[in-house]
């Protein structure tokens, strides 16, 4: 027979398996469930038919949007069935008064809150690019080496990060410093809702620390920018006359000063009229680098005419600052205490070693919920 306390977990446990349901509910409806079965089910269909393959990369892209349609819907399906399998396990534990139940329901309803709260984190990216790809860069600012050094830091943190969330990256440029660190480097973040979660990296990060390059062991104050875009459809119309294009071809490098290769392949390409230069040196042809330099150069003229239009500003990037002090949307003080800090929304969070190994997860959450706000 159970005890008043066991008898009063049991009720707990119900009513929170219970609120988990209804929440998966609503999340259902915010996602529109049903529409994304349908969706999933026409792209299967498209998929069986002769000369899909024709077109790869029109083929690829397809195959991508099908495969974020079947996760998106596995997690719906696999939720609900967890939350069946407990609540018979609830009904057991009940009718058998069995105590020992409590601690083994307790211990999965909480992994089941973790779940749909990441669910829930997900559907506030609603924006019209947040499914896509992503295009990182990042620049060192006021600094020097610091700075450089500091760039490279954020660099790995992202790459992390990205691993850590099962995204596939793509190196696109990389310039390493004389002595240190990185003078610039851009990455392609693939996978679903990359854009949706890095928009949040998109400023300028300070760093304060004893400098490593400081013979007297002095504090330094460093400063990087990060810029994030969403790659956009090769298809999107966006007009660039080639004549308004500087192209230059260079030797790849990697950092430390190896070659990626040892022909001029690594190609840049200036748009003059706005100024805007994007670089790739990811393949060993030069061809294939030029075209995907103009995709990414067909993303940011997207994004750069989106900013000139006042209303829409928000809706894909942040306002430019300088690189330096006072402009920062974040700091990351590592002396003479741990803690970082993010501006926007005032989360401060002292496991510095863990987001510098890519655990951004509740600096992300904190920026979207404001966002929608």
């Amino acid at each position: 027979m159970f005890f008043k306390e066991e008898l009063s977990v049991f009720i707990e446990v119900e009513d929170c398996l219970t609120e988990l349901k209804d929440k998966l509910s609503e999340l259902g409806s915010l996602f529109d469930y049903e529409n994304l079965v349908a969706q999933h089910e026409e792209l299967e269909q498209q998929m069986t038919e002769p000369g899909f393959w024709d077109d790869s990369e029109e083929a690829q892209q397809l195959a991508q949007q099908k495969s974020a349609l079947k996760n998106k819907i596995q997690s719906f399906a696999d939720l609900a069935e967890s939350l069946e399998e407990l609540e018979v396990l609830l009904e057991l534990g009940q009718e058998e008064e069995e105590p020992a139940v409590i601690a083994e329901i307790e211990a999965e309803v909480e992994g089941l809150e973790a779940k749909i709260e990441k669910l829930e984190l997900k559907a506030l990216l609603q924006g019209e690019y947040d499914q896509n790809n992503a295009i990182l860069a990042i620049n060192p600012g006021a600094g020097g080496i610091d700075s450089q050094d500091w760039a490279e830091m954020l660099f790995r943190m992202y790459k992390r990060w990205a691993e850590q969330n099962d995204y596939q990256l793509e190196l696109l440029e990389l310039m390493p410093g004389e002595e240190a660190g990185i003078k610039s480097a851009t990455l392609q973040v693939n996978g679903p809702y990359a854009y949706g979660y890095l928009q949040s990296e998109k400023g300028v990060h300070r760093l304060v620390r004893i400098s490593p390059y400081d013979s007297s062991s002095r504090r330094h104050t460093s400063f990087a920018s990060v810029d994030v875009i969403p790659e956009i459809d090769e298809e999107l119309e966006i007009d660039i006359d080639e004549k308004d294009l500087k192209t230059e071809t260079f030797r790849a490098s990697g950092a430390g000063g190896q070659h990626v290769n040892t022909t001029d392949s690594a190609v840049r390409i200036t748009h003059q009229p706005t100024g805007i230069v994007v670089q790739c040196q990811s393949q060993r042809s030069q061809h294939k680098n030029r075209r995907k330099a103009m995709r990414i150069l067909k993303s940011q003229l997207f994004d750069y005419l989106q900013e000139q239009q006042a209303e829409k500003l928000s809706e894909i990037r942040g306002e430019k600052k300088e690189i330096a002090w006072g402009s920062q949307i974040r700091s990351y003080i590592f002396h003479p205490y741990q803690l970082i800090k993010d501006h926007r929304t005032d989360l401060e969070v002292t496991k510095t070693e863990a987001v510098m190994d890519g655990d951004l997860e509740e600096l992300i959450e904190a920026y979207l919920k404001k966002k929608v706000k």
